[in-house]
C-alpha cells in the first residue's frame, strides 16, 4: 500500500441522494467515506520539493530588492491576480482600475490613479484580506463579507442573489453547466443547501487547525473542497481561489505576493475545468488533482520571473528619467508602454487613451521625442507609430 497523506474532516456528514441508491455514478461528496481525502505523499514528494525550491529562490530574490521595488512587484502581481481570477469566470475588469484600487489600499505611490469602481474594489478587498490577513482564522463571517464585497448590488448581472449567506437552492440544486439554454450539459452538482452548515463547519475547522499536510498540498485540497461544496449562489470560483491564496500566503509566511496562481489557471483554464470535473466525479483519492495543482503552481512561480524582470525594467526606466518633468498624460502612456502595450502606439491612440485632442497628443509625443524618451518606429505607413527609446 503506498504511503499516503490522509485526513478526516471533523464532523461533516455527506448527503446521499437517489443516485447512491440506484447505483448510478456519484459525485465525490456522495462517497461513503466523504470527506476522507487520500493522496500518495511519495508520488508528490519530488514535485513538492521542486515547487518549494523555486518558491524559496523567488522569495529570496524579492527580499534582496529594496522596499520600493517589492511594492511595485506586489502591485503588478496582485493586479494580474485580481484581473485573471475574474477572467476565469468570464468577467473582464479594467486593469488600470484594479491597479489603482490596489495602490490606494497598499499606500503605493502611483501617478494617474483611475477613478474608484465598487465592483473592482470588492474583488481587490477580498484578495487583499485573504493574503495580507492570512494568519487570522477563516470564518463563515469572513467568507460572507468576501461574498458581499464581490456583489455590492446584490445582483449577479441581472439576477438577484443571496449575499452574505449560504445558498438556499430555492430554484433547484446548484449545478455547474455549460452550453446553450435548453441543451446544457451538467458537469457537476453540489451538495444540497441543507447540508452546508455542517459541511462548511468541517472545512473551516480543518483549514484553521489541521497541520498534518504540507501547506501547499493544503492549498490544493482547500481549493478543491470549497469549490466542491459551492456554498454560494455565485462567486464560488473566485472565493475558492482566494482561500487557496490564503493558504499559500501562510506557506510563504508573507502577505506580499510575488506570483499569481489565478493568472496561471487562466492560461490553463480548459485543463483546470477538466481536472475539476474529473476529480469531482471520481473517488476521494486525489493525487492526480494535487499533481496538476502543484504543477500549475510551479509554472506560476516560474512565470513570476517575467514579472520580476518587467518590474526591474520599469524601475530602471523611471530611475533614468526621474528628474525629467512630465505631465500626467505622458506618465500614464509611458507606463502603458512599459506594461506591454498591445499593438502600435500612434498619436490617435494616445488621444483616445489620454482623452485629449489630437493636437495635445501630438504635443505630448513631440516633447518626449525631443527628450529622447520616445522614438519613431522604423516601419512606415499612413500613421507614424512610437516606442520607448532604446538609447
Amino acid at each position: 500500500m503506498p504511503a499516503c497523506g490522509d485526513w478526516l474532516a471533523f464532523a461533516a456528514i455527506g448527503q446521499h441522494n437517489h443516485r447512491m441508491k440506484s447505483g448510478e455514478k456519484t459525485y465525490i461528496w456522495e462517497q461513503r467515506d466523504w470527506p476522507r481525502w487520500r493522496y500518495d505523499a511519495q508520488r508528490l514528494l519530488g514535485l513538492l520539493g521542486q515547487v518549494h525550491r523555486v518558491q524559496g529562490n523567488l522569495l529570496g530574490r524579492m527580499q534582496a530588492l529594496g522596499l520600493g521595488l517589492r511594492e511595485q512587484a506586489t502591485l503588478e502581481v496582485l493586479t494580474e491576480d485580481v484581473v485573471k481570477t475574474s477572467e476565469i469566470e468570464g468577467e473582464h475588469l479594467n486593469p488600470d482600475s484594479v491597479r489603482s484600487s490596489i495602490a490606494r489600499r497598499l499606500g503605493v505611490d502611483m501617478a494617474a490613479l483611475a477613478p474608484a469602481d465598487r465592483f473592482v474594489d470588492g474583488v481587490v478587498d477580498m484578495v487583499l484580506d485573504a493574503t495580507s490577513m492570512h494568519q487570522q482564522a477563516l470564518t463563515r463571517e469572513r467568507l460572507f463579507a468576501w461574498h458581499a464585497a464581490l456583489f455590492p448590488t446584490g445582483y449577479s448581472g441581472m439576477v438577484p442573489i443571496r449575499t452574505g449567506s449560504w445558498r438556499d437552492d430555492s430554484t433547484g440544486p446548484m449545478q455547474v453547466v455549460s452550453g446553450p439554454v435548453g441543451r446544457q450539459s451538467v458537469h457537476f452538482e453540489a451538495p444540497p443547501a441543507n447540508a452546508l452548515d455542517a459541511e462548511m463547519s468541517a472545512l473551516l475547522s480543518w483549514f484553521n487547525t489541521d497541520q498534518k499536510d504540507d501547506p501547499l498540498v493544503k492549498a490544493g485540497l482547500a481549493h478543491l473542497w470549497f469549490v466542491t461544496l459551492h456554498p454560494f449562489d455565485d462567486g464560488n470560483g473566485r472565493i475558492a481561489r482566494a482561500v487557496g491564496d490564503m493558504a499559500m500566503a501562510r506557506a510563504d509566511q508573507s502577505p506580499q505576493r510575488f506570483y499569481s496562481l489565478s493568472a496561471q489557471i487562466q492560461r490553463e483554464r480548459k485543463d483546470y475545468y477538466d481536472w475539476l470535473e474529473r476529480t469531482q466525479k471520481g473517488s476521494l483519492e486525489v493525487t492526480d488533482w494535487l499533481e496538476w495543482f502543484l504543477g500549475c503552481l510551479l509554472r506560476a512561480l516560474q512565470g513570476a520571473e517575467l514579472t520580476l524582470a518587467a518590474v526591474l525594467t520599469k524601475a530602471g526606466f523611471w530611475h533614468r528619467w526621474a528628474g525629467t518633468p512630465m505631465n500626467e498624460r505622458q506618465i500614464n502612456l509611458l507606463n502603458r508602454l512599459l506594461d506591454g502595450f498591445e499593438g502600435k502606439l500612434t498619436s490617435s491612440k494616445w488621444a483616445l487613451i489620454a482623452k485629449c485632442s489630437p493636437d495635445t497628443a501630438l504635443r505630448d509625443i513631440n516633447a518626449l521625442l525631443a527628450l529622447g524618451v520616445l522614438a519613431k518606429m522604423p516601419e512606415g505607413g499612413r500613421s507614424t507609430a512610437y516606442e520607448l527609446s532604446s538609447d
